[in-house]
């Protein structure tokens, strides 16, 4: 597996288990019977983990532009260390990016957003220039 394709895998799995901690915080907050059944006044998730499940959003949707670029270079056979570079820091702003917006770090998650989308620029990039 090529470093691209392993950071995609990575970034996907993370994406895919960012809903554990503020499902887990639904049941401590609401108890078992509420969180997996349809209250009429649901008790509110704690702060960390509504802002959590706001970052599971972003990255669901920025998962889809990510992983097409990347699937599109890999098909085309473009591969370098450009773009494996863009992957590798993908990865890692959206891991920063998630936990910034978790904890309410305001400048350090738009600095992690903003790195995310400069990856994928990179990515698109090298795609047309191919």
């Amino acid at each position: 597996m090529n470093t691209e394709l392993l950071y995609l895998t990575l970034v996907t799995t993370f994406t895919g288990l960012l809903w554990v901690p503020y499902i887990l915080d639904r049941v401590a907050v609401r108890g078992l019977i509420d969180a997996v059944g349809y209250p009429e006044n649901p008790k509110p998730q704690s702060p960390w983990a509504h802002r959590l499940m706001k970052a599971h959003a972003n990255a669901v949707e920025n998962l889809v532009v990510f992983a097409t670029l990347v699937l599109v270079a890999h098909v085309l056979g473009i591969t370098n260390a450009t773009i494996a570079g863009a992957c590798i820091l993908y990865f890692w702003a959206r891991v920063v990016h998630a936990v910034a917006y978790t904890f309410a770090v305001p400048w350090v998650r738009t600095l992690a957003f903003a790195a995310g989308f400069f990856s994928q620029v990179v990515l698109a990039w090298q795609i047309f220039v191919r």
